[in-house]
């Protein structure tokens, strides 16, 4: 597992930057078509510009829903979070043509740092594929019916596409390096690994022509009382 040795500060100031990063381009994009629409008088121009505003808020939207649940308290200490939550904030995230999302997990409730995860690793997938791909999620579970509460033995997130590959610095942290140098770009994947811990899950990535796919696993007793 990845040491934790991120000061707490400088933990939330760069988890902080990453939202304002992801949300910035479509709030970005709303100011700009605004600023069309004060100037504008032609009708086509107009309308272009609307619906630029139309598209961008429900981008920007479709980000912040999934980072209030991949990144925020969501709800309670202890709490639960049904997956079908988890499925609609990411669907919302990979809307556009770019990346699709195959998601095979069954529709249950699950401890809310396990389904957490499960967004995070989403994030990784998507950043291995930068030219876009296939986003797969899976779970093992032991009882799949529907609204059950556990137990969840794997969660499993691969991504296929053109030259799919993680960040050095990516494949480090899942693979238990110690975090050193962790900044605006590492601090998403070393999140994860704290999140994993919380979970009591074990990171692990493998890699071949064309896919990553990272799986948690229950970690160890003896990793699990480390976390």
């Amino acid at each position: 597992m990845t040491q934790i040795a991120l000061d707490p500060l400088d933990l939330a100031a760069l988890l902080c930057s990453r939202v304002c990063h992801d949300v910035i381009s479509p709030v970005g994009a709303i100011v700009n078509g605004l600023e069309i629409l004060e100037d504008e008088k032609d009708a086509d121009m107009r309308a272009e510009a609307l619906q630029l505003i139309r598209a961008s808020a429900e981008n920007a939207s479709a980000r912040l829903q999934f980072c209030r649940l991949a990144f925020g308290a969501a709800g309670s200490a202890g709490a639960s979070i049904d997956t079908g939550d988890a499925e609609k904030v990411a669907r919302g995230l990979f809307s556009d043509a770019k990346i699709k999302l195959d998601w095979r997990a069954p529709r249950v409730l699950l401890p809310k740092n396990k389904v957490k995860l499960i967004l995070n690793l989403c994030l990784i997938a998507s950043a291995a594929i930068p030219r876009g791909g296939v986003i797969t999620v899976e779970t093992i579970t032991a009882d799949a019916k529907e609204g059950a509460l556990e137990p969840t033995i794997a969660l499993r997130v691969i991504a296929q596409g053109t030259n799919a590959k993680l960040a050095p610095l990516t494949a480090a942290i899942l693979a238990g390096a110690p975090a050193e140098a962790i900044d605006a770009h590492a601090i998403q994947p070393y999140y994860a690994a704290l999140v994993a811990q919380a979970a009591g899950m074990s990171l692990k990535a493998e890699t071949g022509a064309d896919f990553v796919a990272i799986e948690a696993t229950p970690a160890a007793p003896a990793q699990s009382e480390a976390a």
